[in-house]
């Protein structure tokens, strides 16, 4: 193979996570010539609007029919952006290490979560955080924001917002690491199901391209991300709903599982954690007692 196409939306994130694929795969097989496809995705279009993005394959949609077409032959996604069951024809896999899938408090100075005011404005969009934010704390006035990253970060050094909630990856990424406040430890505020984890989509016909992909595949990341996206799968949980799942090897090489759910103002809010050396069943045994607890119809409320 001497060159290949890679679809990617135009954030300055997205971008970045995109150009550190095609420099891992040059490095790799050198004389390999890249090009970065670069799409806007119906989610992309729907920054600025009123409503949120329906779903996750409004961020997904433009990437793949590039790879449908043939006008792209690799998809790079942030993999929490990828629905937990992928698209038919097409095969989804992680590349290369994961960075820091927690959430990041970024104040426009020193602090941390439990010094934020009673009614302090916190700025983000995501369902998810306003629930465990608010399962912690329900002074807190929770407000949309929306627009990339650099977006954001202005709209809380105007003075709009006193604090937000972003991803610690997306910053470090970004070269902002420095602006985060505190990093918020998985138990308080559970990350969402592969946060932190590039993804590469390609047509499941290309075996040359698998094989060229597997290469840059961390096992670790590739097994704790899958046993998240499983357990999203399991439960029929998705960015419209407040559910987290964040899966870690730990030093003795057990594995840690953490899951919670919540409805949107914090009032309810089922987690557990459990910790084995079988991902499938952690997986299993984390599904049936948050099925139990009643996670369906916390979920169909939610999304109701």
């Amino acid at each position: 193979m001497q060159s290949i196409r890679i679809a990617t939306r135009r954030s300055r994130l997205a971008l970045v996570q995109a150009d550190e694929v095609a420099r891992a795969l040059r490095q790799r097989q050198p004389g390999l010539r890249t090009e970065l496809v670069e799409l806007a995705t119906a989610g992309d279009r729907q920054q600025h609007a009123d409503r949120p993005p329906a779903s996750k394959e409004d961020f997904v949609d433009a990437l793949q029919e590039a790879l449908a077409s043939g006008s792209a032959e690799v998809a790079i996604h942030s993999m929490k952006d990828v629905p937990a069951k992928p698209a038919a024809g097409f095969a989804v896999q992680t590349f290369g290490p994961r960075a820091d899938a927690r959430d990041a408090l970024v104040l426009p100075s020193p602090g941390g979560l439990h010094a934020l005011a009673a009614e302090a404005t916190v700025g983000t969009s995501s369902l998810r955080r306003r629930a465990f934010l608010l399962a912690q704390n329900q002074t807190l006035a929770i407000r949309p924001l929306r627009g990339n990253v650099d977006t954001r970060l202005r709209r809380l050094d105007a003075g709009d917002f006193n604090a937000l909630l972003l991803a610690c990856a997306g910053l470090d990424r970004l070269g902002l690491g420095d602006r985060i406040s505190e990093r918020i430890d998985p138990s308080v505020v559970v990350p969402p199901p592969g946060q932190g984890a590039i993804a590469v989509q390609y047509p499941v016909a290309r075996d040359d391209l698998g094989t060229m992909l597997t290469h840059h595949l961390v096992p670790q990341v590739e097994a704790a991300v899958g046993a998240e996206r499983n357990l999203a799968a399991r439960l029929a949980a998705d960015c419209a709903t407040p559910f987290g799942a964040h899966c870690q090897q730990r030093e003795d090489g057990a594995w840690r599982l953490l899951a919670a759910a919540a409805d949107p103002e914090g009032c309810r809010c089922l987690r557990l954690e459990r910790v084995g050396d079988d991902l499938a069943i952690l997986v299993d045994e984390a599904a049936r007692q948050l099925e139990r607890l009643g996670i369906g119809g916390l979920l169909a409320e939610t999304s109701a």
